[in-house]
């Protein structure tokens, strides 16, 4: 998957940082606060709205796109207004309601594409956030919210019953990572470029992490597991859960057993089908989409006027109720329980939890960005240190560090998927004649087939079949240039590239480039256009973290140091993520 741009502008700093559109004409600042300050009483008393019996002739006509959850809602209020001859100065409301993915209009909006509407009501404020940070050329005013649905994980029933639904309760970390260990349970989502609830959900994920020890690394194992599994839009993610409760459906691998999604999507669901899902609500809190009203670009007076009549008329009682009627909750402290019911959630699973604070900016930016990186098609090559010092025994395990080695690159393997191209290399000393290295595997994408099995077949074999070599001393200078400039002429435009070398020595090979000459040469050939970052891992007590600092920082990349073997995986994995954030600076 390629890299996104949603949500890349957020400012930073004070209680509210977020910039707000230019300053409209005084008639709709008037109106906005109107709205704000007066509510349908004040807009009345003002003389702003009238009620007059005969309005159908000349009516004032408003498009509001809206996100496709909300649009059926909006579309029954809109139809019941002009039956009720809702007025605005004496002229009738005529609201048609389109449906249209929210990051879309964002999208167009934030490219200087005027939509064909005048009001906009996406299900997150977030898009709204994301252009006006940009203070474009189109003006995006938000007047108040709609409505709002919390953020969960819907089930099967079977799946649910698994985790102990309804009285078992998990955090978004546990919830997760419970449903990611079952294999016959998978979870789905959207993609979080294109979807609110993915991305609030990622970031509460990713926050609630970071005060874990190694949670960071797990966050985004989670994400990469998850990336398998990504429908392109809120739109399609429902699709992917079983047809039936039929043995077939619920153990087809290309079907979903749960869900990231909203409390409305469930009940919207449930409504429908003829199965349903259960309803998880993380006890550490649930996000939620908050269904901004905003006006697109410069409204005349009359459509200002109307579209705070609307507005008003969304928040009366009568409408509020329809609102619930199609899932959504109108109040931040009430639970209506007819939502719940219908959304697949059961007591004692905490719905009422109060929402936890909003992502901030900097927290939604940088689960984006760990997002877009660890799961973005990769091209790594792994060059393993082979020398005689790798059969020495990791202590408390049995094993050996080439063993422990193996171990954790087969884990990591089993994380990439099929677009991925891994290599594999070995070193040494004299290991092909005068070179120290050996091409073990050349790098190409694990789905690739070749002869009886794929890439990643042949990968796991020369994985299992690494062993270090008897008085063979460390060539790494030599191995890491060699490494490098191949890795740097065959770089894959569109993925995310980069060099993996595992040693536990320092160098050894007395006729080998120097330590400064390997560093300027790497410098030579590292190019900001197309990087290649170095990623070093020096593993055990021999290995010199400070040296591989230096020379993998000569191409952009990191080092860094394991006291085990078993924890390459984490640390690859970190790394990468870590080397992806500086090439999206």
């Amino acid at each position: 998957m390629g890299r996104h741009s949603l949500p890349d502008q957020y400012g930073a700093g004070g209680s509210d940082p977020r910039p707000r559109a230019r300053r409209r004409t005084v008639a709709v600042a008037t109106v906005l606060v109107l709205a704000v300050a007066g509510g349908t009483a004040g807009a009345v008393k003002s003389g702003l709205l009238s009620f007059g019996s005969s309005c159908q002739d000349d009516p004032v006509r408003l498009k509001l796109a809206a996100s496709p959850d909300i649009a059926p809602a909006l579309t029954a209020a809109a139809k019941q207004a002009r039956r009720s001859d809702i007025t605005s100065d004496g002229r009738c409301l005529a609201v048609t309601v389109t449906a249209r993915d929210s990051y879309k209009v964002a999208d167009a909006i934030a490219a200087g594409k005027k939509p064909d509407a005048q009001l906009w009501v996406p299900d997150s404020a977030l898009w709204i956030d994301r252009i006006t940070a940009d203070n474009g050329p189109i003006d995006v005013t938000p007047v108040g919210a709609v409505a709002s649905t919390p953020i969960g994980v819907a089930m099967v029933p079977t799946a649910a019953k698994s985790l102990g639904w309804p009285k078992q309760t998990y955090s978004w970390v546990d919830l997760v990572g419970a449903a990611m260990q079952d294999t016959s349970l998978k979870l789905g989502a959207a993609d979080p470029a294109r979807s609110a609830t993915a991305l609030l959900a990622l970031t509460q994920l990713s926050t609630a992490a970071a005060g874990i020890k190694g949670g960071d690394t797990r966050a985004a194992a989670m994400m990469k597991t998850l990336a398998q599994r990504t429908s392109d839009s809120d739109g399609q993610v429902v699709d992917t859960l079983p047809r039936d409760s039929s043995g077939t459906e619920l153990g087809n691998p290309k079907r979903n057993q749960a869900l990231v999604l909203s409390e409305q999507a469930a009940y919207a669901y449930n409504s429908s089908a003829a199965g349903g899902v259960d309803m998880f609500y993380p006890k550490d809190g649930s996000p939620r989409l908050d269904y901004p009203f905003a006006t697109v670009d410069e409204l005349t007076t009359d459509e200002s006027r109307a579209a705070l009549r609307f507005v008003n008329y969304l928040r009366q009682p009568a409408q509020l109720r329809l609102l619930q009627k199609y899932g959504f909750r109108t109040s931040d402290e009430e639970a209506p329980e007819a939502v719940v019911a219908g959304a697949g959630g059961s007591s004692p699973q905490p719905y009422t939890e109060p929402t936890p604070q909003p992502a901030s900016d900097a927290a939604l930016q940088e689960t984006l960005g760990t997002w877009t990186i660890t799961v973005q098609s990769a091209r790594l090559t792994t060059v393993v240190d082979a020398s005689s010092s790798m059969a020495e025994p990791v202590p408390g395990t049995g094993q050996s560090r080439m063993d422990v080695t193996k171990g954790s690159l087969l884990q990591a393997l089993a994380t990439f998927t099929p677009d991925d191209e891994i290599g594999l290399w070995d070193f040494s000393t004299k290991l092909d004649g005068a070179k120290d290295y050996r091409i073990l595997v050349p790098t190409e994408r694990l789905g690739d087939q070749r002869g009886s099995g794929t890439q990643r077949d042949r990968l796991s074999a020369a994985f299992n079949a690494l062993q270090p070599v008897p008085h063979g001393a460390t060539g790494l200078y030599d191995t890491t240039l060699a490494a490098y400039k191949a890795a740097t002429s065959s770089y894959a435009k569109g993925k995310f590239n980069a060099l993996v070398i595992l040693t536990d020595g320092v160098n050894q090979d007395p006729g080998s480039i120097s330590r400064s000459e390997l560093i300027t040469r790497l410098q030579k050939l590292t190019d900001p256009a197309r990087p290649v970052p170095l990623i070093m891992i020096a593993v055990g007590p021999d290995a010199d973290r400070q040296e591989a600092e230096q020379i993998a920082e000569a191409t952009g990349g990191s080092a860094q140091s394991v006291s085990n073997p078993s924890q390459i995986q984490s640390v690859m994995l970190k790394a990468i993520v870590s080397a992806g954030s500086k090439g999206d600076d």
